[in-house]
């Protein structure tokens, strides 16, 4: 899969593309549904499916005090993108000179002069140009007068609608399951491995992997997980903690995983974790004895909700 970043640089004497765009941020089963969409209009059409995103989120520019908790990097979205079967993606920088774009330039820059759009795949709310004064009425007039169709969306698989934004609101419960069925596949958080506080491997016996994730960055609520580490082409079992340690009065939120079966060093690495089952809410407890009484509880638990036997 191509990419590359801003529509500047796209190559030159690039063929005719179908065009899907949007922020994807999450890549959920309705993203998966309108690109598909996209792929199949660019195979009807004998041209290539290109995938117009957007980084950062636009709401950063546009509204900074109300910006959305990132469900996946620009990274991880590439390579969701790439596994459904897109050809291209253009990552276009929101900056506050895009957002000042009218309608008709957009089109004119973007789809037509930069990509050849014969056709043009976008959710039923979707919105462009300077204070959004671009919707899919305005979307379908300018592509009468330059020549490409528009094909929007409602974002739904299995006659469900799917949302980021219930994807957010349920990783924020702690209800993975429900964010999974969301996702088409389980939440993860990306990040890279660095020192905390040292406790698992001595106080405790469980050495944690204690994951750094980029600001602003959507994590489940405060409890215990079951899910995987993925370190490069490596797939380990974890229990996973999500909070602050208040059995050691602790204030900052961390996210912890005891490696199941694993000993090794680990630190700087680039690692994702995928929660797969919530286990139980954050509890203090009143010394480290019952801490760890529950840790291994938690261990056994992760072990049935993985099936590993």
């Amino acid at each position: 899969m191509e990419t590359w970043r801003g529509i500047d640089a796209t190559p030159e004497g690039r063929p005719a593309s179908v065009v899907a765009i949007g922020v994807f941020d999450g890549v959920h089963r309705g993203h998966a549904a309108l690109i598909r969409t996209a792929a199949k209009a660019a195979a009807e059409r004998d041209a290539r499916c290109v995938v117009v995103t957007f980084d950062p989120h636009p709401t950063a520019v546009v509204a900074p005090h109300a910006v959305p908790a990132q469900l996946t990097s620009v990274e991880r979205r590439l390579e969701l993108l790439e596994a459904l079967g897109v050809d291209a993606v253009c990552v276009l920088p929101f900056t506050e000179e895009l957002s000042k774009l009218s309608p008709d330039y957009f089109v004119r820059h973007v789809l037509v002069g930069g990509l050849h759009a014969k056709a043009v795949c976008v959710g039923e709310n979707f919105r462009f140009g300077h204070k959004a004064a671009g919707d899919v009425a305005k979307l379908t007039e300018l592509g009468e007068e330059f020549g490409f169709e528009v094909l929007p969306q409602t974002l739904t698989a299995d006659d469900e609608a799917f949302s980021s934004t219930r994807v957010r609101r349920l990783v924020a419960e702690g209800d993975v399951s429900g964010a999974a069925e969301v996702l088409g596949r389980d939440f993860g958080l990306e990040g890279t491995v660095v020192h905390g506080a040292g406790r698992g491997g001595t106080a405790l016996g469980f050495p944690t992997a204690n994951l750094q994730v980029a600001p602003n960055t959507a994590i489940p609520a405060d409890g215990v997980y079951a899910g995987w580490f993925y370190r490069d082409s490596h797939r380990h079992a974890a229990a996973i903690s999500v909070g602050t340690n208040p059995t050691f009065d602790g204030a900052e939120r961390t996210v912890e995983a005891y490696l199941l079966d694993f000993s090794g060093d680990l630190y700087g690495e680039t690692v994702r974790l995928d929660f797969t089952a919530r286990l139980r809410g954050q509890v203090a407890f009143e010394g480290v004895e019952p801490l760890i009484a529950q840790i291994e509880t938690d261990v056994a638990d992760t072990r049935r909700a993985l099936e590993l036997g």
